[in-house]
């Protein structure tokens, strides 16, 4: 039982010479979303007592209102992650454009660059349902001492060197992977430290739950809703069981303990499909896959398909092996 008592910071440590660049590098950033994580989770679970719910008034770049929460929780992530030196560069949900760090020496000499969403979900907020920061990180391509560009962010996902998400649920967990399986980590609210809870995680190569919005049925491609006939039908193991949450983290968290698999398909009402391919599906993507699982468009590889902007949008099929494969025969 002692290797689940293990603090993030102690795991980061032991573990940082698996990591292919310089060892401080990568615990630099695990620190710094750990810190901006303990702090969004201290405002998450205020949510109800304070003027921190409700929409801002503005929409970001999506055309999404903006709730308060996430403003806030943009605003913490990119604080703290300038703050800590180790970034160039950081591209939001929230925001338009990227954001270049130039550093303290304004040297422009930081080498990773970070892409997220800072409260993924947050719609839910006011119904008191759990919400998430997804995170993705990149080296930077363009030479260090220069300004970081557009080439920098829209690298496709095979390139990232780590990713994972906060889920700010019944408890806070902090996920990730630097590419050597997927771990889980439990924040202690009481004295602010995570711990290894959830060492290893894998989706089991099948499993019996599909989580997609089912009230776009009319709106599908041809190839889903034969998936979904197929879910439904009695059969073998079948019919599975339908959970939808809403919030991309905590449909992911559940599906990869429990075996599923998550879909957001086109639609004609989304004719690219709704999810974010560089801070949402890519990240996502990455867990998957060192989790033993399998993310696609429906019919390629999510972390092949090359970027052409920021803010881009994806079909996504993503969990248990098996379940994709089937999704995928349908798609074809």
């Amino acid at each position: 039982m002692e290797e689940r008592n293990k603090t993030l910071g102690e795991y980061i440590i032991e573990n940082q010479n698996a990591f292919q660049y310089s060892t401080g590098e990568l615990s630099r950033i695990i620190n710094s979303i750990r810190l901006a994580a303990k702090v969004v989770n201290y405002k998450v679970n205020k949510a109800g007592l304070v003027d921190i719910v409700g929409a801002a008034g503005e929409q970001n770049i999506q055309g999404e209102d903006q709730q308060k929460l996430d403003v806030f929780a943009n605003e913490t992530f990119i604080q703290t992650l300038i703050n800590r030196e180790i970034v160039c560069g950081i591209a939001s949900e929230e925001n338009d454009d990227f954001i270049t760090v130039a550093g303290s020496d304004k040297g422009h000499n930081n080498k990773y660059v970070v892409l997220m969403d800072p409260l993924d979900g947050s719609s839910n907020i006011d119904v008191n349902v759990s919400v998430g920061t997804i995170f993705s990180v990149f080296r930077r391509v363009t030479p260090v001492g220069t300004p970081v560009t557009n080439e920098d962010f829209l690298q496709k996902g095979i390139h990232q060197v780590a990713a994972g998400y906060v889920i700010y649920g019944t408890s806070t967990m902090l996920v990730y992977t630097t590419g050597h399986g997927v771990n889980g980590f439990t924040l202690n609210p009481a004295i602010g430290t995570f711990y290894l809870s959830h060492p290893n995680m894998q989706f089991s190569k099948d499993g019996n739950i599909y989580s997609i919005n089912e009230g776009n049925y009319i709106h599908f491609p041809q190839g889903v809703k034969d998936y979904l006939k197929y879910c439904q039908a009695e059969e073998g193991d079948r019919p599975y069981t339908s959970r939808y949450i809403g919030s991309l983290v905590s449909d992911f968290h559940r599906n990869m303990i429990k075996g599923g698999i998550y879909i957001y398909p086109t639609s004609s009402k989304a004719p690219k499909g709704k999810l974010r391919l560089l801070y949402e599906c890519n990240p996502m993507a990455f867990l998957a896959e060192q989790a033993g699982g399998k993310a696609s468009d429906g019919y390629n590889r999510i972390m092949e398909i090359e970027p052409t902007e920021l803010h881009q949008r994806v079909p996504f099929f993503c969990g248990s092996y098996n379940m994709v494969a089937k999704a995928e025969e349908f798609m074809k």
